[in-house]
């Protein structure tokens, strides 16, 4: 017999919880171009200095902090807000390496777009063999 510690009202409790935290997390665009992959971001009422961009061989993280109109200014809380703020952080993984060195970023209009450079790897080697 199976038993169940937690009620089924903690189990819809979590899921909202897990459903807020999507809400937050911003759509995204990713384009594979000849040689570079664009990532775009919708990242309204983000402050640029918020954003931070890491990249490995494979994996882009892009995270940032979008605050609180109340934070920022010090005005009274609002009687009604459905902005999403807080902290989050979103990867992207590639099927081909990056070129960490041909990373760029802009962010104009609420939207970051990243070029990410494709890294040249060479699959083939040819030995030539000495006498």
């Amino acid at each position: 017999m199976l038993t169940l510690r937690q009620s089924p009202f903690d189990l819809f409790e979590r899921l909202e919880q897990q459903i807020a935290t999507a809400e937050r997390v911003p759509h995204a665009e990713v384009i594979d171009g000849e040689g570079a992959y664009i990532v775009r971001l919708e990242l309204p009422g983000v402050e640029r200095d918020s954003i931070d961009i890491k990249a490995t061989d494979r994996t882009l993280v892009v995270s940032a902090e979008r605050k609180s109109a109340t934070d920022a200014e010090n005005q009274t809380p609002a009687l009604l807000s459905e902005f999403r703020t807080g902290t989050w952080s979103r990867s992207f993984r590639f099927p081909c390496g990056l070129d960490r060195d041909q990373l760029k970023a802009t962010y104009r209009d609420g939207i970051l777009e990243i070029s990410a450079g494709k890294s040249v790897s060479h699959t083939s080697v040819q030995v030539m063999v000495e006498n």
